[in-house]
């Protein structure tokens, strides 16, 4: 190639790179150039006193969570105790170390950095900070709003915040823990079903429509089905069986729904479990399927209808074989005489 054809061509690479750089440029501008430092940056962390929460992920709804006076508690230096209840979408007990996480994740945020972003309709969508994206949480004492905040897409910089009282203006904060904001509802739930120390438990009894399985604790385990002695019984089942239910988890729950729409208005299974000196019994009914493999279940102390898992509820379907040992081959069943060899 000639150098003058060298020449045009490097001239027009060189145009080419210009308007790629000029390109870029309005890009910058558009979307954010790189965060710059700021000399004033406004507190975003809340203080742990707030008592209400809310939180919408989004368009998948909004949470609210509310601290009230617990009941069931004793009360604290002359006051009632505390608990956080959740009251949309449905009003349910919260589970307490998840809101305390929450809580204490919201404390802890920091603000890094003003973030140049020219926030058009465009811009918010990219960046998460639209209402179908976004993670739009306010926290309250009483009537003081102590922090109402939109939180973006996360980045190199920090998790992209808008301040409700400076709309147009994005900062950066560290300290955000994502998973804590946008869990299903049902995962803002105390989810336990029941919950004792399996050690203490005596007495156990099945009742499905394969019959009755009874349960002994002497000094070991002792196991009959409809009054008669299960064969090669196995008492490590009866533990198994116990460490199932002893801290029994829900899967989901089953808000609206009625007693005869689970199959709980006559259930498949009941399990009582008495503790030792009668020191409390917990009874589960097992219902109709739910979803998959699990099952409907509630206590018979409470209202709240609960899906539990097929590995908890297949304990209480099943009959007496799976209670009972796996029979070597040619070994006789337990509990039946052996045969005397002749003499």
């Amino acid at each position: 190639m000639s150098r003058e054809k060298l020449i045009i061509v490097g001239v027009v690479l060189l145009g080419l790179l210009g308007l790629l750089v000029v390109k870029q440029a309005k890009r910058d501008e558009a979307i954010g150039a790189p965060a710059v430092a700021a000399t004033d940056l406004p507190t975003i962390a809340m203080p742990e006193d707030v008592d209400k929460i809310s939180i919408t992920n989004g368009d998948k709804g909004e949470v609210v969570l509310v601290r009230v006076p617990d009941p069931k508690a004793a009360p604290v230096d002359g006051g009632a105790a505390d608990t956080w209840r959740l009251m949309k979408p449905v009003s349910a007990e919260a589970n307490q170390q998840t809101v305390k996480d929450l809580v204490a994740n919201l404390k802890d945020l920091k603000t890094q950095s003003q973030v140049s972003l020219k926030l058009d309709d465009d811009v918010r969508k990219e960046k998460q900070l639209d209402a179908a994206h976004a993670v739009h949480v306010v926290a309250s004492k009483g009537a003081d709003k102590k922090l109402d905040v939109l939180f973006g897409k996360s980045g190199t910089a920090g998790e992209l915040v808008v301040m409700a009282d400076k709309p147009s203006t994005v900062y950066a904060v560290k300290g955000y823990s994502a998973y804590l904001y946008t869990k299903e509802p049902k995962d803002f739930r105390d989810k336990e079903v029941m919950k004792f120390d399996d050690a203490n438990a005596s007495q156990v009894t099945i009742t499905n429509a394969h019959g009755t399985l009874s349960f002994t604790k002497g000094d070991k385990w002792a196991g009959t089905f409809d009054q008669k002695p299960i064969a090669r019984f196995d008492e490590d089942k009866v533990k198994d069986m116990l460490r199932a239910y002893k801290a029994l988890m829900a899967d989901d729950f089953g808000d609206g729904k009625s007693l005869a729409d689970t199959g709980l208005d006559k259930p498949a299974a009941s399990v009582t479990i008495r503790l030792k000196d009668d020191a409390k019994t917990f009874q589960l009914m097992v219902g109709n399927v739910s979803s998959g493999t699990n099952h409907w279940a509630k206590r018979s102390d409470g209202d709240i209808i609960y899906q539990i898992g097929s590995f908890s509820a297949d304990w209480a379907l099943s009959d007496d074989s799976k209670y009972r040992a796996t029979a070597d081959a040619g070994a006789p069943d337990a509990g039946k005489p052996t045969k005397q060899a002749k003499k």
